[in-house]
């Protein structure tokens, strides 16, 4: 028989949405919605984190036992760097409207979420609460109530930024954003493994990859958007 914990409940809540707050999954949320339509960021949000949390608070010990925690880390961090550079590109507005009626934005966001969460402090903040309170429904339920309510202030965020700031400026942002956590989160990975020295030089590489990644994309977006500019002169009335 499932017991619901008030005590379990209340801190999962405090300390997940305070341990959420400037992290990572928090800035990814942001990111999101500065680009697509909130609710549906915030329900892919919402499921990736009961997905997650309900791995963690089941079998998380016993998962980190089989695949180790750094690999996780790693993979999650490099996924970052590839956002990053996803995130520069452009897209046409009707492409992009098919994409998310058909699979768009539940999906994408769903699994960068899912993957961005393993190995991150709100994971391991929850595999330490459900050890001590011994209560996976009420660690659930707080764990999960209080990632939203930071995440959710995130998408907030992001959807006034979406509203004033200017496309290209989110663009970068957003980038900048995934590659330093990226970069974060391989240093801290490596770093203990494979000592300063390599650890820069992987860094160093895919940095140039970032650069040369937004080379390619502004070369290739420079003939779009002259042909846009054309466009909109010849539809000028004279």
């Amino acid at each position: 028989m499932l017991i619901f914990s008030l005590a379990a409940f209340a801190a999962s809540f405090v300390l997940i949405a305070l341990a959420e707050m400037g992290d990572k999954t928090q800035f990814l949320a942001m990111s999101f919605a500065t680009r697509y339509n909130s609710y549906k960021v915030l329900f892919a949000v919402f499921f990736a984190t009961i997905a997650n949390f309900a791995i963690t608070v089941t079998i998380g010990q016993l998962l980190t036992t089989i695949i180790p925690l750094e690999g996780i880390s790693l993979a999650a961090s490099l996924s970052f760097i590839g956002f990053g550079v996803w995130t520069l590109r452009s897209e046409e507005p009707k492409k992009a409207d098919k994409k998310v009626s058909r699979f768009g934005v539940v999906g994408t966001v769903f699994i960068a979420f899912f993957v961005a969460e393993f190995g991150d402090k709100t994971q391991l903040a929850t595999i330490s609460l459900a050890a001590q309170y011994q209560n996976a429904l009420s660690v659930l339920i707080g764990a999960t109530l209080g990632m939203l309510l930071a995440d959710g202030i995130g998408i907030v965020a992001g959807v006034f930024l979406g509203k004033h700031v200017q496309d290209r400026s989110i663009k970068w942002v957003s980038a900048t954003i995934f590659l330093i956590f990226g970069l974060v989160g391989v240093y801290e990975v490596l770093y203990s493994k494979i000592g300063l020295a390599y650890t820069a030089l992987i860094l160093m590489s895919l940095i140039v990859f970032f650069i040369l990644s937004f080379i390619y994309i502004t070369r290739k977006m420079r003939p779009r958007e002259k042909t846009n500019v054309t466009k909109t002169d010849n539809t000028k009335p004279e």
